[in-house]
């Protein structure tokens, strides 16, 4: 076999080596993304629920009920802590009447965060909830955890 017909098939098959060896690369990192590769300990598994209380007007910090009243026409989520609570408030912005009312359908501790989950309620079917705006929001204190809070 001529010379130049060996270098010119030798070049061929590292092309298609290379080929492969970019094919399975690329396979890998699609494998990855499509299974979400995640960090270990980044899971949303709930290791406990966590005991709560409704925090009255009086029971809530006075620089956390400055910063509810800034921010109470827009929706909002916040935390604040002392040395031995953890206060969770949420707020749904400015509603166009009253009656409404704010359920905590899941507080919960997981491997690296607390999670809460809330929901905004209307106004029950024959109540009179009045003309006026209302801007409703519910404070939560619960045990002082030094996790992130997840706001679902």
């Amino acid at each position: 076999m001529p010379r130049e017909r060996q270098d010119y098939m030798r070049k061929q098959k590292g092309g298609r080596a290379l080929l492969r060896l970019l094919a399975l690369y690329i396979g890998i990192m699609a494998l990855c993304l499509l299974t979400g590769c995640k960090a270990a300990g980044d899971s949303q598994e709930k290791v406990r629920d966590l005991e709560f209380s409704v925090a009255g007007e009086m029971d809530v910090p006075e620089e956390l009920k400055k910063l509810i009243s800034e921010k109470q026409s827009q929706p909002f989520k916040l935390t604040y802590s002392d040395d031995k609570n953890l206060y969770i408030a949420v707020g749904y912005g400015v509603q166009p009447t009253g009656g409404y009312s704010i359920s905590v359908n899941e507080l919960y501790l997981t491997d690296n965060s607390i999670v809460i989950n809330t929901e905004l309620k209307g106004p029950q079917k024959g109540e009179n909830p009045g003309n006026e705006q209302s801007f409703p929001y519910i404070v939560i204190r619960t045990e002082y955890l030094e996790q992130p809070v997840v706001f679902q």
